[in-house]
């Protein structure tokens, strides 16, 4: 059980870290004692150093997880030059934004090479959960995207990746037991979510086990998900009904893992701390939450 980050700026704002946590390393050592499993998403947006991998490797305790966010170069999402190793920077087209497919091949053989062995420290100890790899909405189910998403596997070895799609076709009525099977065959850990419908990027919450990991990303429900601002597109607290039906599903599918992630995405304020932390005690028998 974790959230989605730990060092939001709107949670820092909330009061949720006490006021003694006044360094990075203060917030990360306290989140660990909160929650044994964060996801790091800022890695989305730029690679990691391997010493800030480090860093995150020595301040959390033995048994504690790290999931991070590919790359956006890597899922096929446009991303800006600027956020590319300097010295590659250079090679690739003169534009603000670049695809995966814009990048000479020895240019992304880099990318693919620095971005995983900055996680290299994590690996060793033990505390790498997995690498999720989050397909655009515009990465539709089909035989050269499923290539694809082998090459990611194959690429990222022994590191796991798991796989969260964007693009209604994977999971619809037609492709969903095909898209399920496929991943099972080739031991590829699937990505629930729980997000608005509606939308050009949402796809159903199924829920199923693939591989011996199982992973849920609660994103919430707001009613502003196609919002340009980050917080009204995350702006959402769980109620308790809705955490309790959850809590039975999740348990459902925990049956049909070895382990399974929960991830709250809701990063507005404190609410993913808040609601998983109340998973976490619903999951743990607890009773109805005081009103």
């Amino acid at each position: 059980m974790g959230t989605a980050s730990w060092t939001d700026r709107t949670l820092l704002e909330s009061g949720w870290y006490p006021a003694s946590a006044t360094t990075a390393e203060d917030r990360l050592r306290f989140y660990a004692t909160q929650f044994s499993l964060v996801e790091v998403d800022s890695t989305y947006y730029a690679p990691p150093a391997e010493q800030t991998a480090r860093l995150w490797r020595d301040r959390t305790p033995d048994g504690f997880t790290f999931n991070v966010k590919a790359f956006s170069l890597l899922t096929q999402h446009p991303t800006r030059v600027a956020a590319l190793y300097k010295d590659l920077r250079g090679l690739v087209p003169d534009k603000q934004s670049v695809y995966l497919k814009d990048v000479p091949d020895h240019v992304a053989e880099e990318v693919w090479e620095r971005f995983l062995s900055a996680l290299w420290p994590l690996y060793e100890a033990g505390k790498l959960g997995a690498v999720l790899f989050q397909f655009p909405r515009w990465f539709p189910f089909g035989e050269r995207n499923r290539a694809y998403v082998l090459e990611v596997k194959e690429r990222c070895a022994p590191v796991r990746v798991c796989v969260e799609f964007r693009h209604h076709s994977w999971l619809n009525e037609d492709n969903r037991d095909a898209t399920l099977e496929f991943l099972a065959r080739h031991d590829v850990p699937y990505v629930c979510v729980d997000m608005p419908q509606g939308h050009s990027s949402s796809v159903p919450p199924v829920l199923a086990a693939t591989s011996d990991l199982a992973v849920v990303r609660f994103h919430g429900h707001s009613p502003r998900w196609d919002s340009r601002n980050v917080y009204d597109k995350f702006a959402y607290l769980y109620g308790e009904e809705e955490l309790q039906a959850w809590a039975r599903r999740l348990e459902e599918l925990a049956g049909d893992a070895a382990m399974t992630h929960v991830i709250f995405n809701n990063c507005c304020a404190d609410h993913s701390q808040r609601n998983a932390a109340r998973m976490a005690a619903l999951l743990n028998g607890a009773g109805p939450a005081e009103a």
